[in-house]
């Protein structure tokens, strides 16, 4: 069987230092299990490394511009450019390129003839829904919602980690009769390495003020479309007089300022926004010692963070959403942003004894989630 190339571009690149999609990158690579498939993976460089390999796939390096957010589109345009040039210079026969995300949907329709006259197909992960993002001005959020439309259009096949985006991609561009899978985004199934005495997390947990099993948690970015607003409210309105701990940055962010000014939480001694934490097996032990983890995303697909969390926390308390309702299904507990609605959730389950949650969450995210049934997943699609 001949070698199938298959040329990821839109993440920053391997070994994975930053989020969702160079984990996915990292994982794909590292549990590969057909060796017939050849993975060429886009990688952000500073202009001084040469290209490299890592778990066994030809990474390529892309120097970045200084030209501000415009340089993620510079960045996919110039990978894409890099891997059509390879394909055709080596004559590589039905290759794949897997494009992450839609931002460079305006100017993907000028590629397509030449993809087609080489044999290429165009595989695409349409994220989630970037154009709603808070963050976004208004012109920035228009060339979203078009550069998503076009990456639709001339995708051969999109690859949705959600269900809700798959249908909501079927639905809003029914006229393109667009052809889509779903394959989640997977999760580390083995628990931390560190013991509930380790040095390491009795420090961290000395320096923050926390005690194991006395805290509700949260990680991510710290975006108004997370909802950080709704949870710190209703927290700051329950009497639990356990602590609620924000992994998330939150250095020269001007979101930080206003929400302390319109909730006052600073003057609520529970809440503790502790900063970021790299550690892999320190943040699994702070997920696994939590008592409750909240997750509030509204916008996007599969959220790593909450896969991670449903992985490794006793109990999660999620927004309720489609995208992670179609995660946690009955193996989590739900709240929604009407006012009481989460504090007297807190209050339940302080109440109620959810000791079986645990294992039923871990059983489900290892049943669909694992990163060898999600590898696999995808080996599938590409060997199609």
């Amino acid at each position: 069987m001949k070698e199938k190339h298959i040329y990821i571009i839109g993440s920053k690149g391997i070994p994975a230092k930053y989020g969702g999609f160079e984990t996915f990158v990292e994982e794909l690579t590292a549990h590969q299990n057909n060796k017939n498939i050849k993975y060429h993976v886009a990688c952000l460089s500073d202009g001084k490394q040469a290209n490299f390999y890592h778990n066994g796939a030809d990474c390529f390096n892309i120097s970045k511009k200084n030209i501000g957010p415009a340089n993620a589109i510079y960045y996919d345009l110039a990978a894409l450019k890099y891997a059509i040039k390879e394909i055709k210079n080596n004559s590589y026969k039905n290759a794949i390129i897997y494009v992450l995300a839609c931002r460079i949907g305006p100017f993907i329709g000028h590629y397509k003839k030449q993809l087609k006259q080489l044999g290429i197909t165009l595989m695409v992960n349409p994220d989630g829904h970037e154009w709603l993002r808070a963050k976004w001005s208004g012109p920035v959020k228009k060339y979203w919602k078009i550069s998503e439309q076009l990456m639709v259009k001339h995708a051969d096949l999109l690859i949705c980690d959600s269900k809700s985006i798959e249908k909501y991609i079927q639905a809003s561009y029914a006229t393109y009769a667009p052809k889509t899978t779903y394959i989640a985004y997977g999760a580390d199934l083995t628990s931390s390495l560190l013991t509930n005495d380790d040095e390491k997390l009795l420090k961290w947990y000395q320096e923050k003020d926390l005690s194991s099993n006395a805290y509700y948690l949260v990680v991510g970015r710290f975006v108004p479309e997370n909802n950080y607003e709704t949870m710190i409210r209703e927290f700051m309105k329950s009497d639990t007089d356990k602590d609620f701990v924000l992994i998330t940055n939150v250095e020269q962010n001007k979101f930080y300022d206003q929400l302390k000014l319109s909730t006052g939480f600073d003057k609520d001694k529970r809440i503790k926004f502790v900063g970021t934490v790299y550690d892999k097996e320190l943040i699994k032990k702070i997920r696994e010692n939590a008592f409750a983890y909240f997750h509030g995303h509204e916008v996007g697909g599969t959220n790593p963070s909450l896969i991670e969390s449903l992985a490794s926390s006793k109990l999660n308390l999620l927004l309720d959403v489609g995208f992670n309702k179609e995660v946690g299904e009955d193996v989590a507990l739900y709240w929604n942003k009407e006012q009481h609605n989460l504090a007297q959730l807190i209050k339940h389950v302080e109440e109620t004894n959810y000791s079986h949650m645990e294992s039923k969450a871990k059983q489900r995210i290892q049943q669909y989630f694992s990163w060898d049934y999600i590898v696999d997943e995808y080996e599938k699609v590409f060997n199609r």
